[in-house]
């Protein structure tokens, strides 16, 4: 296998003594090549030919739904300083912007789905229509999302306004996220809406899978350590707090001993359910409407609606002179 690379001029054993403070010795020529032959056996091991088409761009992805944002909430996320003149036109500017942005994203998404190299000029449809699905969506998210802001006012003593939840609630950014990244999920774009949920991961600490399907007026509550898994089904005005995990409590394999894709295997939470700090909830579980899930609770099991589940009371007796025993 050829491949082709810009080429630096070698430095000298002159520029080395100059370039290598403290006697420093660092073998670049032969790092280079090791890393090379590791990049072809990489490719091989793939059945990849050639260079390897190119992926979503993370950075690209975080400034476009970072517009996006700025489009569905103008006064609170958008320019500073915009009247009532500005604020269309600042909408729809920001919208193409963005939306043209992901439409870049999506087509390498897809582009590397099928696997062609950086050089073919073969196009794919599907990249625009995505995109116009997506964006026709628009305003059934921000309708969502509405629901899940007020939630969060309604839902915490602390919060004095609901511009100071939209613009300081960690939670808030991450449904945001959330609700776009579902979208492109469900349209057929799973990478580049998972790039879009591991960039709210990473800004607020929260990790939900994009394919997870969340009702409205849905609420994380301070939300650092919430984990909430692909097939999780959570239902309208749910509340969770910080360090909840949805998960799965175990992994298939097949027969020759790896992990069985897909598959329904996190909890459905239904209606009115709250979910207190640092519980675990385990398996294609149910829990009932109107629950109440106490914290620190490790729960494998369903539940009927209207249950309280607390964490057992540790018991301890303390013997004196042999008593009791």
């Amino acid at each position: 296998m050829t491949s082709s690379f810009a080429v630096f001029p070698a430095i000298t054993a002159e520029e080395e003594e100059t370039s290598a403070p403290g006697g420093l010795r660092l073998e670049i020529d032969r790092i280079v090549a090791e890393l090379c032959v590791l990049r072809v056996e990489s490719l091989q091991m793939r059945q990849r030919i050639g260079r390897p088409p190119k992926l979503p761009a993370r950075k690209a992805l975080a400034q476009a739904v970072e517009k996006l944002a700025a489009a569905l909430f103008p006064n609170r996320l958008g320019a500073p300083d915009l009247t009532d003149e500005d604020l269309d036109y600042f909408v729809g500017y920001t919208l193409d912007t963005a939306l043209k942005a992901f439409y870049e994203e999506i087509r390498r998404e897809l582009r590397f789905k099928a696997n062609l190299a950086p050089e073919s000029r073969e196009e794919i449809p599907e990249a625009a229509a995505i995109v116009e699905r997506f964006s026709a969506r628009l305003p059934k998210v921000r309708k969502l999302l509405d629901s899940d802001i007020l939630a969060a006012y309604q839902g915490d003593p602390a919060a004095q306004s609901i511009d100071e939840v939209l613009v300081c609630y960690p939670g808030v950014t991450a449904i945001i996220y959330h609700r776009l990244a579902h979208e492109l999920h469900v349209l057929g774009a799973p990478l580049t809406a998972r790039i879009v949920a591991e960039i709210a991961h990473s800004n607020t600490g929260i990790d939900i899978h994009p394919g997870a399907a969340i009702g409205g007026s849905f609420f994380i509550d301070h939300g650092t350590g919430v984990v909430i898994g692909e097939t999780a089904v959570i239902g309208e005005r749910v509340r969770i707090y910080q360090a909840v995990t949805l998960g799965a409590k175990r992994f298939l394999v097949d027969e020759n001993g790896n992990l069985v894709k897909g598959g329904a295997r996190h909890p459905i939470v239904e209606d009115d359910v709250v979910i207190y700090a640092g519980a675990t909830i385990l398996g294609r579980v149910t829990i009932g409407r109107g629950s109440s899930i106490g914290g620190s609770v490790w729960l494998t099991r369903s539940v009927p609606p209207n249950s309280h589940i607390t964490q057992a009371l540790a018991q301890s007796e303390v013997f004196t002179a042999g008593s009791g025993i």
